[in-house]
């Protein structure tokens, strides 16, 4: 927690002009300070949305490599962010929409149009990890294909929809984190109840029967609350990588596997990774700024690269 407060105070304080700490406290509660527009029209939205967004990330990729019982996994492994991103880039460049409104009721009905096909494709009340984990790279592959085409062929909507699939923080407004928080809010809770029944799933169907836990509503419940938040958070933040896939190992080796315990430090950690890579994205290209989705791929390759080797030599 001690971690989040520092970087958090450091996404206020760095940027394009650098505030010292007592001048962004100023900046924060005292309206005559010539540093207040700065903290309150730029940079606190943008703390607070990364702080937001990124929890639902960190969350959701929890919950997805305790469904799907796959280390490797992360919310695009079900092809739920491939699906809120092919209905925003859809709506987009077919419907003129330009606003967080617009792209939040989108991103929610792709990513609730994949989970439902993904549950189907993967056997419906039958479903397996290995089943479902299958149905979502297949159709997670098809959707970034159209999301290719599309920008291809719409070249005066090219502009709008590269700076959104990078991933970015910069266009943050404080009404865009009131209208992300409410979901989040919702994904948040549902995830975090759902840490009990998800500690007996990954014992197996028959043994999460036997403790009084039904396995196919639960893999329901928890790819709900999946769509809650990867839908809230790539409406307006932008399909960002990586961090679903390494914050649930860094929580893993404070906690262990226990997800009543793991789950939360994942909405924890995750702010910590997604504004520390904002921040270095500020840094390195000062005045300027490298998009957070950028820096999360960068710093998140090598990781994901390591884990695959570590787990092809637990395996072998």
């Amino acid at each position: 927690m001690l971690v989040l407060l520092m970087v958090l105070a450091c996404s206020i304080a760095i940027g394009a002009k650098q505030l010292p700490l007592t001048e962004v406290w100023s900046g924060l509660v005292d309206s005559g300070s010539p540093d207040y527009p700065v903290v309150h029209e730029m940079r606190l939205p943008r703390t607070l949305l990364g702080l937001v967004g990124g929890a639902a990330l960190g969350l959701a990729g929890g919950v997805m490599q305790a469904l799907t019982r796959n280390p490797l996994a992360d919310p695009g492994v079900l092809g739920i962010n491939a699906g809120a991103s092919a209905a925003v880039v859809s709506a987009i460049s077919f419907l003129g929409v330009a606003t967080f409104t617009g792209y939040v009721w989108f991103a929610f009905a792709g990513a609730a149009v994949v989970s439902v096909l993904v549950y189907m494709v993967g056997g419906g009340r039958g479903a397996t990890p290995a089943r479902l984990a299958l149905a979502g790279t297949a159709l997670g592959a098809a959707l970034h294909s159209y999301l290719n085409a599309v920008q291809l062929l719409d070249t005066a909507s090219l502009d709008q929809m590269r700076f959104w699939t990078v991933g970015s923080l910069a266009s943050a407004e404080m009404t865009t984190v009131a209208r992300l928080a409410p979901f989040v809010a919702v994904g948040l809770l549902l995830a975090l109840a759902l840490g009990r029944p998800l500690n007996a799933l990954g014992l197996g169907d028959d043994a999460a029967r036997a403790v009084g836990v039904e396995p196919t509503g639960i893999r329901a419940l928890a790819m709900a609350a999946v769509t809650l938040l990867c839908g809230a958070a790539t409406a307006a933040c932008g399909p960002i990588v990586f961090v679903g896939l390494a914050v649930p190992h860094i929580a893993r080796a404070i906690t262990g596997p226990d997800l009543r315990w793991l789950l939360p430090y994942c909405a924890t950690l995750a702010p910590v990774l997604f504004l520390g890579a904002d921040i270095v994205g500020r840094i390195l290209a000062r005045p300027g700024e490298i998009q957070v989705g950028v820096m999360t791929a960068i710093l998140g390759g090598p990781f994901f690269l390591y884990l695959v080797r570590r787990w092809r030599v637990a395996r072998a």
